[in-house]
């Protein structure tokens, strides 16, 4: 074992070397070897290159060097092309303050039973009064660089859960095609963590509709570890145990306190609120005003008509109904 996996539990180790082929004897060759490749993108500012920091990006990817590189390079090339969402990149910054104190995101004090960390969101808690979805994205961002730099969730990972109950359809409206396309690169793309699950609970039918929408924009491995139980909770329970859930995913455990992740992050400065408001933040047109792709989905202020909706056939439903039959 070399300084650089001094972090990790003996379980944890030999899960690093089964799953993500870790070889200590070879780490810093395979670090190094990813680091030889940063002066083919001369056009990225690699502000890190450092063995700890490379490593998280091997994990991320398995140990395919050319795979860590590129999701270097996309998670620097994401900060450059999106430079307002990483000006003032820290839980005091008002719009993020506010938008973990809502608990975006949250996170259980236990792990699940493969060492992962469970994040939760309560996607009705968003006041748009108050910060934007950016803001909730930034928020997210923040959390994640704080949580990676545990090595044992480098190796073990992250679980979501999304509770989507009285999430209104004015509120979904806001999740345009270029809000999604900015948290999916963010996110699926540009970011060395690895999701073991992502669970929908709750979601009403647009949330349905806006899922077929991004779909096919995600890659085959998300879209396996995607569930969208509804109001079944017994299938989540199947997945994570209610003995270490909250009682608003069918726990046993309390009611989640939304502020427990911003404490941890903001300490005394919690309870210190300035003013702020959703225009004291906003992203250039040109960065938020993207397609999803530039071979469909044009740009729109809501997520989908919902006369298209409407008009759903029945062979559209019937396709949907692996991910629907978890209800």
């Amino acid at each position: 074992m070399t300084h650089l996996q001094a972090g990790l539990s003996p379980e944890t180790l030999e899960k690093a070397r089964l799953e993500l082929n870790e070889n200590p004897d070879t780490l810093h060759q395979d670090i190094q070897e990813v680091r030889d490749m940063v002066i083919t993108r001369p056009d990225i500012g690699f502000l890190r290159t450092d063995d700890a920091f490379i490593l998280r990006f091997l994990r991320a990817r398995k140990f395919h060097h050319f795979e860590a590189f590129r999701l270097l390079a996309q998670y620097f090339e994401y900060r450059q092309q999106n430079l307002d969402m990483f000006k003032s990149f820290k839980a005091t910054d008002p719009g993020i303050k506010q938008a973990l104190k809502d608990g975006f995101p949250g996170g259980l004090a236990n792990l699940d039973h493969y060492g992962r960390k469970i994040l939760v969101l309560f996607a009705a808690n968003w006041d748009q009064s108050r910060y934007t979805l950016v803001d909730i994205l930034r928020a997210i961002l923040l959390s994640l660089e704080a949580m990676i730099e545990d090595p044992e969730l480098q190796v073990n990972g992250f679980v979501l859960i999304i509770d989507w109950s009285n999430f209104t359809f004015k509120q979904a409206s806001k999740l345009t095609p270029s809000m999604l396309r900015l948290a999916i690169e963010g996110l699926q793309d540009s970011f060395p963590a690895r999701f073991g699950g992502i669970h929908f609970v709750n979601q009403p039918w647009y949330i349905h509709a806006l899922y077929t929408v991004i779909r096919p924009f995600l890659k085959e491995k998300t879209r396996k570890r995607i569930f969208l139980h509804g109001n079944n909770l017994n299938s989540l329970h199947q997945l994570i145990h209610p003995e270490i859930l909250p009682s608003e995913f069918g726990g046993m455990l309390p009611p989640y306190d939304m502020g427990t992740w911003a404490r941890t992050l903001l300490d005394h400065e919690y309870d210190d609120d300035g003013e702020y408001s959703v225009d004291s933040y906003s992203m250039p047109v040109k960065e938020v005003e993207k397609e999803l792709s530039p071979k469909s989905m044009k740009r729109s202020q809501s997520v989908v008509d919902p006369t298209v909706l409407k008009r759903m056939d029945k062979t559209e439903e019937e396709n949907m109904q692996p991910l629907l039959s978890l209800d």
